[in-house]
Order: structure tokens, then C-alpha cells, then sequence
């Protein structure tokens, strides 16, 4: 299936009747927390599957995931999933693959956190993207709150650097 940038691939809450293959493009993941707040708290990228907590088993659907950009995903029926993992005894290896590379990416994201200034980690994150975006300005996928959320910074100190640049 096809998702244009703004179209939702699944939405918190939602039961897990299926799994998705991003075959390429990129999405956000945001959570609306009981006080009101919405964080962003992931990207998704070509040859994730996801949700990740449910690669194993089925859990609701954590956040809502948004396309940034044009993007096409393989959605796979929860069931035909889930008795492929029972079955396949390969099947644990693939996700524990797919698992390892997303742990790997939140490591590389957690060290973009610890660097020293807010212009530095802005630089580090642009970077990033510049690898999933194909040629689309970060700025242009997500907020100055979001890009904030993602550096921890406030989205004041998003705007009064991208004005330096």
C-alpha cells in the first residue's frame, strides 16, 4: 500500500490486527499521553517492521504513525504473522535481527542526546535524516517541536538556531 506524507499508518490504541513492512519512506511516531501531551518518540524507516513490541506477540498499537513522506508499506495479517513465528524456527533470528538493528538506531539516537550543545545535536539529527530523507530538508518533515523533542531542546531554541543557519 501507498501512504502520502500526513496519511496514518496505524493509530495509538488500535488492536494489532496486522504488522507492516516499510518497504521505503518514512514515518513519526507520536504518543498522546493522558495529560494532554503529544510527544514524538520515533522514526520509522524502509525495512523496519513494526510495531516492534508486537513482533513476538500482539500488543494495541503504543503511538500513531504518520507518513513524512511517500512511502510504501507491506501490511501482513497479525495471524498469518504470528503462525509463521510459531512454525518457522528462522523466523525468531529475523526478528531478533530486526530488533538488534532498532536497538543500534536508539543507541546512535541516545548518543546524539549526550552531545554537548543544542547546535551540535541539531547537526547530528540533520545528518541522520539526510540518510532516510532522500533529499527532503528535515525541516520540512517535522516541526520545530518535534525536532525539538527529538534533541531535547525547547522548540525556542530549535527557531532561534535555524535562524543562525
Amino acid at each position: 500500500m501507498i501512504l502520502h506524507k500526513g496519511e496514518i499508518l496505524f493509530h495509538q490504541g488500535d488492536g494489532g490486527e496486522y504488522l507492516y513492512h516499510i518497504k521505503s519512506g518514512l514515518f513519526k511516531v507520536t504518543r498522546l499521553h493522558e495529560n494532554g501531551n503529544m510527544v514524538l518518540f520515533n522514526i520509522l524507516y524502509a525495512g523496519e517492521t513494526v510495531p516492534h513490541h508486537s513482533l513476538i506477540t500482539p500488543k494495541e498499537a503504543h503511538g500513531t504513525a504518520i507518513a513524512l513522506m511517500r512511502s510504501e508499506v507491506e501490511r501482513i495479517p497479525a495471524e498469518e504473522w504470528y503462525r509463521d513465528v510459531k512454525e518457522n524456527p528462522g523466523k525468531a533470528l529475523e526478528i531478533a535481527l530486526l530488533l538488534q538493528e532498532k536497538v543500534r538506531f536508539m543507541q546512535k539516537r541516545l548518543d546524539h542526546l549526550t552531545v554537548g550543545t543544542p547546535a551540535e545535536r541539531l547537526e547530528l539529527l540533520s545528518e541522520w535524516l539526510d540518510d532516510y530523507s532522500h533529499g527532503v530538508h528535515f525541516t520540512e518533515l517535522l516541526t520545530q517541536e518535534e525536532i525539538g523533542q527529538l534533541i531535547g531542546v525547547r522548540r525556542e531554541t530549535i527557531n532561534r538556531l535555524l535562524r543562525g543557519h
